[in-house]
Formats: C-alpha cells, sequence, structure tokens
C-alpha cells in the first residue's frame, strides 16, 4: 500500500496512515524459489490476489503465490524503506530470514 496522494490548494500533501498497520511480505515459488517483496496494507487480501493472479505482472508470471514471511509496521515510510532494503539484500540473507521464522517454507496462508 502506498500514501495516497491528494491534490491541494497550496500543493500536493501526503496522508499518512494513523493507528493502521502495514505489512511487508515475501512470497516464494517454491523452497527456494523466486522470491516478490511487497508492502500492503491487508494481508488475506493481498496473498488472495497473488494466488489468483488478479494483477498481472511478476508474480503471475513467474507463479509466485505462496507467502512465507511478514513483518508488521505502523509507519508507512518505516514499511518502504524496508522493502526498498530487503529487495537490496543478497538472495542468502533473504533465505536466511525466511527460514528463521518459517524453516519449511510452509505457506503462512493456507
Amino acid at each position: 500500500m502506498r500514501c495516497s496522494v491528494i491534490p491541494a490548494k497550496a500543493g500536493i500533501h501526503k496522508i499518512k496512515l494513523k493507528n493502521k498497520k502495514c505489512i511487508g511480505y515475501i512470497l516464494c515459488s517454491n523452497k527456494h524459489g523466486t522470491l516478490y517483496i511487497g508492502i500492503t496494507n491487508n494481508i488475506i487480501r493481498r496473498a488472495y490476489e497473488h494466488k489468483q493472479k488478479i494483477i498481472k505482472g511478476f508474480t503471475s508470471k513467474y507463479n509466485i503465490i505462496k507467502l512465507v514471511y511478514t513483518e508488521e509496521f505502523t509507519d508507512i515510510q518505516e514499511a518502504l524503506t524496508r522493502e526498498k532494503n530487503l529487495k537490496k539484500w543478497q538472495r542468502s540473507w533473504k533465505i536466511e530470514l525466511i527460514e528463521k521464522t518459517n524453516p519449511e517454507w510452509k505457506d503462512l496462508i493456507e
């Protein structure tokens, strides 16, 4: 989920999420398969969209539908920064992160 941008008389202002949770997540195609990192405000809906391939793109093309890792944030900027940093990580670090909490790579939504 991204912050909404609303045009106003004095310019453009970002709306901050207040008292809302943001979830950072990692999906995979299979154990040690292709990974995808994203953020959302509704992990159930977003996982469903990935599984049903509702949104065409990288995850639907490579069948990346298995939710294997999540992190919760209350600050959208913190979530965006974490997402950006994780995308820069070496693959081995991402795998280690997943395996710390989900060593069998079980789908967290099923």
